[in-house]
C-alpha cells in the first residue's frame, strides 16, 4: 500500500510532483463535496464544484503532454 501511494504522486520521471498531490487534494474535495449533496442535503456551491472537476481535468491533461526526459 505503502508502494502504491508513493507511485501515485510521482511523475514520469519518476520525482515526486506537487501537480499529483494538487490532483489528489482535489479529487478529495470533490468526493467529500459529492457526498455532503447526496447524503447530508449541505449546499454545496455550483461554481466551486465545476472549478475545482475543471482543476483535476487540466492536471490531467498536464499529465498527457508531459514528456519523459532522457538524460
Amino acid at each position: 500500500m505503502k508502494n502504491f501511494i508513493h507511485q501515485l504522486f510521482k511523475d514520469k520521471n519518476e520525482n515526486f510532483s506537487l501537480r499529483e498531490v494538487a490532483i489528489a487534494l482535489f479529487i478529495l474535495v470533490l468526493i467529500t463535496s459529492w457526498i455532503a449533496k447526496q447524503f447530508f442535503s449541505l449546499d454545496i456551491p455550483e461554481f466551486m464544484f465545476y472549478s475545482f472537476t475543471s482543476l483535476v481535468g487540466a492536471g490531467c491533461f498536464g499529465y498527457s503532454l508531459e514528456r519523459k526526459t532522457n538524460s
